[in-house]
């Protein structure tokens, strides 16, 4: 499963891809940046596989953010979106895996996916070692908790929320950030405010609106299940 990042300035570009990516069930995370700077702030706190970047965007361009990507010793693979043809040349100058033009066709995203798994290795093998145990805030102390004890996270205001069997644990970090880092460890965003781990769900049921809901052992509360994600998590749950 890829860890991947969409740099585009147009929301409705970014939602778009973000829905066929995860219809691909081969994308394990996916954050989403506005601009290049905003791109370049993320990637400095979380590694990524893969950068799906627009060319044309106030500011600095898409080009200039593949070439200051270049220059890393283990850069990401790029892969431009656009809706132009003529930056095809300088592109591939800066190694691109593949250039993708808008709108994007699903076949076509689907073969620039594995272009990208033919030419990267995913950084989960690196990093599974150095988060094992998350920090958390509890009574005015840094508690460390172990990956596996916890159930699901929850967004919460600026904070989120972290629910073990026994216990709920505050944390500054973002549910997005979380859904990056613990990706590799079968955690999956199921709903824009809900992260869970999947090691963990007993039952996927359907209520009478047709919703997905999700039983986790250890809790009383159901999860519910956005409906874009309803398709890739079953694949994560061989449904």
């Amino acid at each position: 499963m890829l860890r991947a990042m969409i740099v585009d300035d147009e929301a409705p570009a970014r939602s778009e891809l973000r829905f066929l990516l995860e219809q691909t069930g081969k994308i394990g995370s996916i954050n989403e940046a506005s601009s290049v700077r905003s791109a370049i702030e993320m990637l400095m706190e979380n590694r990524v596989d893969v950068v799906f970047l627009d060319i044309s965007m106030p500011g600095a361009s898409g080009i200039q953010l593949a070439e200051a990507l270049h220059k890393l010793k283990n850069p990401p693979a790029v892969v431009f979106v656009t809706a132009y043809s003529d930056h095809a040349v300088e592109a591939f100058d800066v190694d691109a895996t593949d250039y993708l033009m808008k709108p994007v066709e699903e076949a076509r995203l689907d073969q620039a996916i594995n272009k990208v798994l033919a030419r990267v290795k995913p950084t989960s093998d690196s990093s599974k070692s150095s988060i094992e145990r998350i920090p958390v805030e509890k009574g005015g102390r840094k508690v460390l908790i172990p990956v596996d004890q916890i159930r699901y996270i929850m967004a919460k205001d600026d904070y989120s929320c972290i629910f073990t069997e026994d216990d709920r644990y505050l944390s500054t970090t973002s549910l997005a950030q979380f859904e990056s880092k613990l990706g590799d460890f079968g955690f999956f965003r199921v709903h824009r405010r809900y992260v869970v781990n999947l090691a963990n769900v007993e039952d996927v049921e359907t209520v009478p609106s047709g919703a997905i809901q999700l039983g986790v052992s250890g809790v009383d509360d159901r999860i519910p299940v956005s409906r874009r994600r309803v398709v890739p998590l079953k694949k994560a749950l061989n449904l």
